[in-house]
């Protein structure tokens, strides 16, 4: 690798790191409200959240303010590599799936997009497992959490690192990923391309941020049943002691035949919430980070 190479590498993965801490300060309590959301069985259960603002109500009474940032900690280290991963590897991926075109196309976007999402998921999946686990525990306020470095000591030491500890829920992940990345950069820069840019800065600014806000949304529109079902196989199982949420698609199908279809979009607004304005917030971030980076170092 040339020095070139390597500086723009660094710089990539900065602008990236940059925008997960960003993005993960702002939106974590919607995160935290999806995945409550999202490991709730039936409604008819009597602990079960209402709606959206019963979460929050529910959350701030009996937990605390705080409690919305069960989970931060691994959270910040899963979005902050994520991010890192998701960005350097989509430009890398970019200059790889040309198809012999002298520039970047459709397909371009969307195979660079899906392989950038596989290859993040391989990566902070471990960490997803520590946070969903965090943020499903109703019964103790922040202060009184074990620490996510203890939780996956012990998640490691009585499940290993295979499938059934901090890799569980890989394929689910990998689903998540892959269509969220493949969804959001390939209509991102598409779009991008056929809306002409505007010389005002601040117009500038808002043309990126309402594809972004587009992007993210449609993202999640199609991402969210892989979602769901990595909640369900991560977070806590209905019966103590008994596994009944293993496989990705097995799991989509026990949701959608005990449950119906719309349990498979379950925190749909907590999530659209944190990805839609997010998805527009971590694309602008990058982007003006690495700018700025290009330019000064």
């Amino acid at each position: 690798m040339t020095a070139n190479k390597a500086r723009e590498a660094a710089q990539q993965m900065t602008a990236g790191a940059l925008t997960g801490i960003v993005e993960v300060s702002l939106m974590q309590p919607l995160d935290l409200i999806k995945t409550r959301f999202q490991i709730q069985g039936s409604t008819n259960d009597p602990t079960a959240y209402k709606s959206l603002a019963d979460c929050f109500r529910t959350i701030y009474r009996l937990e605390g303010i705080t409690s919305f940032y069960k989970g931060i900690l691994p959270a910040i280290l899963a979005e902050t590599s994520k991010r890192a991963v998701r960005f350097f590897t989509f430009e890398q991926y970019k200059n790889i799936f040309l198809f012999g075109a002298a520039e970047p196309n459709v397909l371009t976007f969307i195979t660079a997009g899906l392989g950038s999402g596989l290859t993040e998921a391989f990566i902070i999946n471990p960490l997803e497992v520590v946070k969903v686990k965090l943020q499903a525990e109703r019964a103790t306020i922040l202060a009184e959490q074990q620490s996510a470095f203890t939780v996956a000591r012990i998640i490691a030491r009585e499940h290993s690192l295979g499938l059934k500890g901090l890799n569980k829920g890989l394929t689910a992940t990998l689903g998540r990923h892959g269509a969220f990345n493949c969804v959001y950069f390939s209509f991102y820069h598409s779009v991008k391309g056929w809306i002409p840019a505007a010389e005002n800065s601040k117009l500038e600014f808002c043309r990126r941020f309402a594809i972004g806000l587009v992007s993210g949304t449609l993202a999640t529109m199609i991402n969210i049943p892989f979602d769901v079902a990595k909640s369900r196989i991560q977070g806590p199982q209905p019966v103590h002691g008994e596994v009944k949420y293993r496989a990705c698609f097995k799991t989509m199908a026990t949701i959608y035949r005990e449950e119906g279809f719309f349990a498979l979009y379950k925190g749909f607004i907590p999530k659209v919430m944190r990805l839609g304005p997010g998805g527009a917030i971590a694309m602008l971030v990058f982007e003006y980070s690495y700018e700025w980076l290009k330019k000064n170092t």
